[in-house]
């Protein structure tokens, strides 16, 4: 679908915030990656146990999420249909569990700008889907410091340039405390603390895709969520580009990103 490796996704070169993007096919990205099916099965149960949590549709996403699983059932194909969840929607249970990734719907409003207008966001990065849609791209990216600031242009610029036929890929990534794939805000799943070890944190990575649908009506976004323990990224090769990334990293984003506290620790164990 690809991914990159450890060693391109980590540089050896001081950290920044960069829109750097991939040409890719959605077929390839969407391809299921898990034969054994639990991660269709992990997103059916946060799926069943909070659907308002997880997925969320609009009237501006109505026909997005209609005209993605019209022109693209390789999403979901490979699987077998699922049973309804009778507390969601049957076409929003089938994109939330037909597919192994997570799926955002962004669609242009009377004055050009995005905005989400459907979604199914089972395994998210520290954000609340319900706190986001209808949003501006510019507001859901308002709490990272600095992001507006470096690539809110660009981002606006490429999103309206956008034309079907081609998929854009980019990875973003970070350090858990954990490899759990749903980091909710609402569960207060607890951030690397001290004592840290390489083997108690992971990178999780975001490989993202972007693409327009066919009508040229909006845009999909989709998230796989993979983590890698630290040591097995040392081991990787990445080390080095991580720990360069982390020792040149702002105070306000690393803070953000909950590493300020053992940012010291990790760069001497790297």
């Amino acid at each position: 679908m690809g991914m990159i490796p450890l060693a391109e996704l980590l540089p050896d070169e001081d950290f920044r915030l960069h829109l750097t993007l991939r040409r890719g096919r959605p077929e390839d990205f969407f391809r299921p990656l898990d034969p054994t099916g639990a991660v269709r099965r992990e997103r059916a149960r946060w799926l069943a146990e909070d659907p308002d949590r997880y997925a969320r549709v609009l009237p501006a996403g109505e026909a997005l999420i209609r005209e993605f699983a019209e022109q693209w059932p390789a999403a979901k194909a490979a699987w077998p249909e699922p049973a309804a969840e009778p507390k969601l929607r049957a076409d929003l249970w089938r994109l939330g569990t037909g597919c192994e990734a997570d799926l955002l719907f962004l669609a242009p409003d009377a004055a050009g700008d995005f905005r989400l207008a459907a979604g199914v966001l089972c395994f998210p990065t520290g954000w609340a889907l319900e706190e986001k849609i209808g949003e501006t791209i510019d507001f859901i990216h308002a709490p990272v410091p600095g992001l507006n600031a470096a690539l809110g242009s660009p981002i606006r610029s490429f999103l309206g340039k956008m034309r079907p036929g081609l998929a854009f890929l980019r990875d973003n990534w970070g350090i858990a405390a954990t490899e759990e794939l749903n980091l909710h805000p609402a569960r207060q799943l607890p951030a690397p603390a001290r004592p840290v070890g390489l083997d108690r944190l992971w990178l999780r990575v975001e490989h993202q895709m972007l693409a327009a649908l066919p009508s040229g009506a909006g845009i999909v976004f989709a998230i796989r969520i993979a983590n890698y323990r630290l040591d097995d990224v040392v081991r990787g090769g990445g080390g080095p580009g991580l720990k360069r990334a982390l020792a040149t990293m702002p105070a306000d984003l690393a803070a953000y990103k909950r590493l300020e506290s053992v940012r010291a620790e990790l760069l001497y164990l790297l």
